[in-house]
């Protein structure tokens, strides 16, 4: 049985999108992507936003409705990515996106060394990345953080934020590599955790838990 989200803001809003059933695809709810977008509001303008572990696709989505320059997007499970494709044909957006098919880690490596070998093989490298594992599998997270913290921070543009959604009791570390955590946010049994590359981070970002 399929759920639904909406569009919050932006070009799209309140456009319903289907949403995958089950924890292993779990979508963020509408508050609290609500929340997310109301801290990245000053810089989703022109920014190139990545979607780790997207499922429908609702967090992409709405950085485009709230003029993302382009988003690309990752998802292993060929249920969601059904989905996830159904939802940019149902907006009809053929442009300004990029769905990956498969597991994270290896997507973001194959990134990276194409990065490497040929400097424009990405349009740009990401202002903003949000990952958003399934609750249960956990070690993605450190896997995750971990790749975007050493071998692979070149994708990250300067003073790029990378948002982990998390439960809030499962608390994560202050550092991964080269990121560190500027802001924690807690919204009912979930939380946003917010990491900049530490030599680059900006003097004047919250570095209080809220």
């Amino acid at each position: 049985m399929l759920g639904s989200v909406r569009i919050i803001a932006g070009i799209y809003r309140s456009r319903r999108l289907e949403a995958p059933a089950g924890l292993a695809t779990r979508p963020s709810s509408d508050r609290l992507r609500e929340t997310l977008f109301n801290v990245l509001a000053p810089r989703i303008e022109d920014a190139v936003f990545l979607d780790l572990y997207a499922g429908s696709g609702a967090v992409a989505l709405e950085a485009l409705s709230r003029g993302a320059a382009r988003v690309e997007l990752i998802e292993k499970a060929p249920a969601a990515l059904k989905i996830l494709r159904g939802n940019f044909a149902k907006l009809g957006i053929h442009h300004g996106f990029r769905i990956h098919e498969g597991a994270v880690a290896p997507v973001l490596r194959r990134m990276g060394q194409r990065a490497a070998e040929k400097a424009d093989a990405l349009p740009a490298r990401f202002d903003l990345v949000f990952l958003d594992p399934p609750y249960d599998a956990q070690a993605e997270y450190a896997a995750t953080l971990g790749l975007l913290g050493s071998a692979l921070a070149a994708l990250l543009a300067p003073h790029a934020l990378v948002i982990a959604e998390h439960r809030r009791k499962d608390r994560l570390d202050q550092h991964y590599g080269a990121l560190d955590r500027t802001r924690l946010l807690e919204q009912g049994d979930a939380a946003l955790s917010f990491f900049a590359q530490t030599t680059l981070s900006d003097p004047a970002s919250p570095s209080s838990v809220e």
